[in-house]
């Protein structure tokens, strides 16, 4: 199936390379295809193309052009982050995150938990996906060398207030580390106000290529690096640099900070649009977060007594791509583990489908999606197995951490 026959609505798993990051990134593939190391002419005009992509990507974030270090991805951007402020911090044992992270920070987390003797506190959720601020606050000890907490929810868009937790770890000494993956280019941001000591961004979640990203580090905080091996980066991440996919990043952060208006209006409205007539249209649904504190794309909507594999196969056939919450590993039976810490009933959190827009979303793409999901829903019900009375628990996590996956 072709870009042209599908209806897109998973922009939070990747977004389409816009075509002016494309033109831009291109001629680093052939023309310009110099290593910014090399003391020529022919390579330094690579880096100065470089230090320009350096500049958007500040401009976009609110910072200091020094205080970004480019990365792979948002998953090297996370491990980075808190195993640098652990290395520089070796008095210190104690972490705090959220049970609703993505697995780039849970995975890490309980790796070190397992392996190295690490305490992790992870924070719990109401059944709108916020945090509790007394909880966090609690949280907190002498020994805390880093709090970990995402900026938005990759599942529910749920936006956590991160100048406020910001205060709060600031006031105590402690560095705070969000992962705004899904959250730049969305929402609008001005780190140099924040508090934020560290922040990680993707690439291709804001119409940039995969394979490149970005890691914020508030200058002069204490930082070890993740790579060691050269000078790269100002000596903060060894290895030569991803020219192409930087170029490419810079484009796209240029592209996000003037679509910035459009995201909160044209997008938002859109998403509405969306989700009112789903919600209005398919009885024993219910949305998944938050109402207003989420990113103006995301809508999660869970459907009673049906599987999210099952509505994703149907959708899949007419086209339209989207994403389910209702496992958290492919083949899993278990539901999501952002759900579980909802305490989302188990008939409605296997049932789960993510509905994410982007710029690129028409009103065409939405009205395909409104006259085709309660055809869906409504044939997956007459042979759902779960209407046969099933109890309807609910599911919160217990005292364990979530699978992490």
């Amino acid at each position: 199936m072709s870009a042209q026959n599908v209806v897109y609505l998973d922009n939070n798993a990747t977004t389409r390379v816009a075509p002016e990051v494309l033109e831009a990134m291109l001629p680093f593939f052939s023309e310009r295809y110099g290593n910014p190391s090399s003391m020529h002419t022919f390579g330094g005009a690579v880096g100065r193309e470089m230090r320009e992509a350096r500049e958007s990507l500040a401009d976009l974030l609110g910072c200091g052009t020094d205080e970004i270090i480019f990365t792979s991805c948002g998953t090297e951007s996370d491990n980075t982050a808190i195993r640098s402020a652990l290395t520089a911090q070796p008095e210190k044992r104690h972490i705090v995150t959220t049970r609703v992270e993505h697995p780039a920070v849970l995975s890490l987390c309980k790796f070190l938990e397992r392996s190295q003797g690490y305490r992790v506190t992870y924070l719990g959720v109401d059944a709108e996906g916020r945090l509790d601020m007394q909880e966090l606050e609690d949280s907190l000890a002498e020994d805390t060398a880093i709090v970990s907490i995402m900026w938005a929810n990759n599942e529910t868009g749920v936006i956590f207030p991160i100048e406020k937790i910001a205060e709060m770890t600031r006031s105590r000494g402690i560095m705070l580390h969000t992962d705004a993956v899904q959250a730049v280019g969305k929402i609008p941001m001005k780190l140099s106000e924040t508090g934020v000591d560290m922040l990680s961004l993707s690439g291709h979640k804001l119409h940039a290529p995969k394979g490149v990203g970005a890691l914020y580090v508030r200058r002069k905080l204490p930082y070890r690096p993740y790579l060691i091996g050269g000078h790269q980066e100002h000596g903060k991440r060894a290895g030569t640099e991803n020219t192409t996919g930087i170029i490419a990043l810079g484009a796209a952060a240029k592209a996000a900070k003037a679509h910035l208006p459009a995201e909160n209006t044209t997008v938002r409205a859109l998403r509405d649009r969306l989700e009112n007539a789903l919600l209005a249209g398919v009885p024993e649904s219910r949305l998944n977060g938050h109402k207003l504190e989420r990113l103006p794309n995301t809508s999660n909507i869970s459907f009673k007594y049906i599987e999210g594999e099952a509505i994703l196969l149907l959708l899949d056939q007419l086209g339209i791509a989207a994403s389910s919450g209702s496992a958290c590993t492919s083949g899993s039976l278990e539901p999501s583990h952002v759900l579980r810490a909802m305490g989302v009933p188990f008939t409605y959190a296997h049932g789960s489908i993510r509905f994410s827009l982007s710029r690129y979303t028409t009103d065409a793409d939405v009205d395909y999606v409104i006259d085709n999901v309660p055809r869906i829903i409504e044939t997956l019900r007459k042979i759902s197995p779960y209407k046969q009375g099933v109890a309807d628990p609910l599911s919160p996590l217990d005292s364990k951490p979530p699978c992490g996956c």
